[in-house]
């Protein structure tokens, strides 16, 4: 775990300790209340708003002629709609990152890692520009208008993905 690196993105400033709490989605591993983390690689796909919901995907080495990624350059993709757009403009996060023991690894496709202790960031970083911090990554970025069906063909698909608080699409 040398090279791993592990952050919590919120918009909420000046946490001093991450204390565990229920998870918000059902995971059959876990046994108890639990402080989130995401690793670097896949950090980029929680520089927005908490509650924007979105889709994101990227292909191994095998995958890399899957349909969906016709066109695309970028490493990664990841689809907001469009009437997020003024809310991702004034969204300031700041991004913990944590120190990696006491984690283990929970959903290696999502780069999702939990702990059942309290957890004390050792560094922050404000992110008061959200669009060029995610436009300086080997990322593409959509906007649509509704992401819904590109969430369904994406679960359909053999693509690596997440579909983040999607019960607020179309909203």
């Amino acid at each position: 775990m040398e090279d791993l690196r592990l952050f919590h993105v919120s918009e909420e400033a000046g946490i001093q300790t991450f204390l565990p709490r229920p998870s918000p989605s059902h995971f059959k591993h876990l046994t108890g209340d639990v402080v989130f983390a995401i690793d670097h690689f896949h950090l980029h796909n929680y520089l927005l708003p908490r509650d924007c919901p979105r889709v994101t995907f990227y292909a191994d080495d095998e995958q890399q002629t899957d349909p969906l990624l016709k066109f695309s350059t970028a490493q990664f993709v990841v689809a907001v709609e469009s009437a997020w757009f003024e809310r991702i403009l004034q969204t300031t996060l700041y991004c913990y990152e944590l120190p990696v023991n006491n984690f283990t690894l929970l959903d290696k496709t999502a780069g999702y890692y939990v702990s059942y202790a309290e957890v004390k960031p050792i560094e922050v970083t404000v992110i008061d520009n959200l669009l060029q911090r995610l436009l300086s990554l080997d990322i593409e970025l959509r906007f649509m208008p509704d992401i819904k069906p590109l969430a369904e063909a994406v679960a359909k698909s053999e693509l690596n993905f997440s579909l983040i608080r999607m019960r607020n699409a179309g909203k």
